[in-house]
Parts: C-alpha cells; sequence; structure tokens
C-alpha cells in the first residue's frame, strides 16, 4: 500500500511538470503574429511624398505604417526609398539599388513631380511599367498608388496622366490605391505650409486610408510564401 507521503511526493513532480507545461503554453498563445512569422520586407519607393519632406523621421510616410502595422499584429520591415524630387525617370534609375534583395513587397508611390512638371504621361507611363515590369520578374508583390494632375496643364493632359495608373493597374493585375493624397490634398490642416506635402497629421491619414490594401499586399506575400513552401 502507497503511504500518504509516498503520494505527495509522487504528485508535487508532476504538479510541478504540469504547471510547466501550461506556462508554456500560455506564452506560445500570447505570442502575436508579428513575434511568431519572420517579418516580411516591404519596401515603399517613391518621392518626397514617401520620403517625408520636412518632416520629423516618426512623422515619414514609412515610419507611421510601419507603426500601425505593428500595431494590428503585424510582422514587417518597412524601408523608406522615397527620395524627393524624384520623377518616374529618376525612380526607374535607382532602381537596381533602392529594391534590395529580399524585398517582398513594393508601395510603389511615383508620378507626382512629373505632373508638376508637366512631364510627358506617356514617358511617365513607359517608366512605371518597366518599373512594375522589373518587380514582377522578381516575383515582388506590388500595391501600385495613383496621383492626380494639377489642372493647370489643361484638361487633356490631366485625362491622360491621372488614367494611366488605372491602365498600369489593369495590364499587370495590381492592386491600385487611385489617390495617394486621398482626404489630404486641398486640406490646410493636414498640408505644410507649401500646400502639396502632408504634414505628420496628414501622413497618418494617408496610412489610415491604405491601410486595408496594405493588408492586403501582405496577404498576398504570405500566399506566396505558403507556395513556395509547398513546393520544397
Amino acid at each position: 500500500m502507497i503511504s500518504a507521503q509516498t503520494l505527495r511526493q509522487w504528485r508535487r513532480p508532476l504538479h510541478l511538470g504540469l504547471l510547466t507545461v501550461l506556462f508554456n503554453a500560455a506564452i506560445l498563445l500570447t505570442l502575436t503574429p508579428a513575434e511568431a512569422k519572420t517579418p516580411v520586407k516591404l519596401v515603399a519607393f517613391g518621392d518626397s511624398l514617401t520620403a517625408g519632406y520636412m518632416l520629423k523621421p516618426d512623422e515619414s510616410f514609412p515610419a507611421q505604417l510601419s507603426k500601425a502595422l505593428a500595431a494590428k499584429g503585424y510582422a514587417v520591415d518597412v524601408t523608406n526609398a522615397g527620395v524627393s524630387g524624384d520623377t518616374t525617370a529618376a525612380g526607374l534609375e535607382r532602381f537596381d539599388w533602392a529594391i534590395p534583395e529580399g524585398t517582398e513587397a513594393v508601395i510603389l508611390e511615383l508620378g507626382a513631380n512629373d505632373a508638376l512638371r508637366g512631364q510627358s504621361p506617356a514617358d511617365a507611363k513607359a517608366n512605371l511599367d518597366t518599373i512594375i515590369t522589373k518587380l514582377k520578374e522578381r516575383n515582388i508583390a506590388v500595391l501600385l498608388t495613383g496621383m492626380l494632375a494639377p489642372t493647370n496643364w489643361g484638361a487633356d493632359y490631366a485625362r491622360e496622366f491621372d488614367g494611366m495608373y488605372q491602365d498600369l493597374a489593369d495590364k499587370h493585375g495590381l492592386p491600385l490605391y487611385p489617390f495617394f493624397l486621398e482626404g489630404v490634398a486641398l486640406d490646410k490642416s493636414l498640408n505644410l505650409d507649401d500646400g502639396l506635402h502632408p504634414n505628420g497629421k496628414g501622413v497618418a491619414k494617408i496610412v489610415q486610408g491604405i491601410m486595408p490594401q496594405v493588408e492586403d499586399l501582405l496577404r498576398q506575400v504570405e500566399t506566396k510564401r505558403a507556395s513556395v513552401q509547398s513546393k520544397s
């Protein structure tokens, strides 16, 4: 017959072992997606609207997007590849070093400076087409963002320029966020004194508006990852 003392000694390690298992399980259950997954490598590739012209580093679009994604539990490394003053041609010239190896997703925001300078919409479209083709060749998921031309170049110019983004999205089967400055343009409270560049609050508005499509972009990446794993 087992004595009470022996029973207590036997139960104690069992009890401690059970507590250890439960504690480890609790840790696993509380891990957020950001802790449990390899971060997605996302590059925000654009001009001053991406770079964060005249803003503090933590107010830029990539920085605020990164913070917003982390708050939602996403594991994403967002790289700021914005250069103030860049046209689509300049973006194409620096493409090879601006989009590092291992990039899985790109938010493409270019064209505003082409429009401000009245440059050919056909040339801008061709440059963007080449950039997108290069991204697709590297199997990088792309979210294309659009821009609207100023009215001073006339209705025909605006029609051709504004329409090129939808044309490119249709051609390449890309998601399109039609106007990067949606809800921000012309609102003095959301822009710097120049009336062209968003302030920190304006960038926050942009992040809020584009977030659903960024989340869709991340789901594309996860689908691609799963496909690669299933083939390995």
